[in-house]
């Protein structure tokens, strides 16, 4: 990951103007160009200024896999309060469509319109590097949160919680459901989504312990972050196999979807459905018994410390370099991991006893 000096972006102007009084005054000594050209990293080895104010008035940008996403509305609608919070402004722009190149116009988009910062869950890791590039090389903070990028097209990643973590409570949940034995399949989002391949290598390295041998995984099915297709996928799935016993859907579009299925047929109280969604949409399905239990983390809280983790990078208090200290309001504090990672939580489980208490 490179590491950059970043200048709040209202004083580019005056550093610009003396940078370029130096240049001209010291002729054969290194400018950025130059650097840049013989192969440095420009920024590299310098750090940040924990102690630099919080700047006013930095423009952010949430970009969500797609905008009519329920769970992205509440994680992008969290992050432009936060950003309010410190006095920025904040919008929401994305795709309708989770395809993996239709990020890149919108990147674009922002670069023109000079963003401080922007925060994208990207459909896919590497569709969305050149333009992101392009955007840091004009001193655009780059938060990847819920999805992530090449890691050297982001500053820093904000990960929901481990990714250990969320295969082994997902495995755990279903094995409990279906006391360990059966076949089942994986309702996934995009066969790109950088977090959900994650997720799914994961599970299949935690089946390989000795608790899990009668569980079988059939299927890893691909819904696209649609609710139609999700839908037709879990209705696929139990056509081809008719013995299923349970379906672990990562996505939060995926398991309502394979809820709602599941409410309607015959397999209802015989297929068990779990895996990650918010409480107000899994609601309904764990009062009236078709899902015992799923999990997530908080999203407000996914996108509250997004927003200031690009306010930190576009004010200089961070560069995403491991064991920097991010400041994150009333989230406290988080130190920069491995590769730029800032981890959230531990992911929570829902059921009847109590989903009631958590209103997302």
């Amino acid at each position: 990951m490179t590491v950059r000096l970043r200048l709040p972006r209202r004083a580019l102007a005056a550093a610009t103007a003396g940078a370029l009084a130096l240049s001209l005054a010291a002729c054969g000594g290194t400018t950025k160009d130059s650097a840049e050209a013989s192969g440095d990293k420009a920024g590299s080895g310098k750090t940040a200024n924990p102690n630099a104010p919080m700047e006013k008035g930095l423009k952010l940008a949430f970009l969500p896999k797609q905008v009519n996403n329920p769970y992205m509305k509440i994680v992008d609608d969290s992050g432009i309060a936060a950003a309010k919070g410190f006095e920025a402004e904040a919008k929401e722009v994305g795709p309708s469509d989770a395809s993996a190149s239709s990020q890149v116009s919108y990147i674009n988009t922002l670069i023109q319109q000079q963003h401080d910062a922007i925060m994208i869950s990207a459909n896919d890791p590497n569709a969305v590097c050149g333009p992101l590039k392009q955007a840091m090389q004009q001193d655009i903070a780059i938060v990847a949160y819920d999805s992530d990028t090449a890691p050297e097209c982001r500053d820093v990643f904000i990960k929901q919680a481990s990714s250990e973590d969320i295969a082994r409570t997902q495995v755990e949940m279903l094995a409990e459901q279906i006391d360990g034995k059966g076949k089942f399949a994986i309702l996934s989002a995009t066969a790109n989504a950088t977090n959900q391949n994650a997720w799914i290598e994961l599970m299949k390295k935690e089946l390989e312990k000795p608790e899990y041998a009668e569980m079988e995984l059939v299927k890893v099915a691909y819904g696209d972050d649609d609710d139609q297709k999700s839908f037709q996928q879990t209705q696929g799935l139990l056509q081809a196999y008719p013995d299923l016993k349970g379906i672990i859907a990562p996505t939060t579009v995926g398991i309502a979807a394979a809820a709602r299925y599941i409410d309607g047929s015959e397999y209802k109280g015989k297929v068990a459905v779990t895996g990650l969604g918010t409480p107000n949409q899994m609601r309904q399905f764990i009062k009236n018994e078709t899902v015992e239990e799923f999990a997530l983390w908080d999203p407000k809280q996914l996108g509250y410390l997004a927003a200031y983790a690009g306010g930190a990078l576009a004010s200089g208090q961070i560069t995403g370099k491991e064991g920097e200290v991010l400041k994150a309001g009333d989230l406290g504090e988080r130190t920069i991991q491995p590769n730029g990672e800032i981890v959230l939580g531990p992911p929570t489980k829902f059921n009847a006893e109590n989903i009631d208490e958590y209103r997302f």
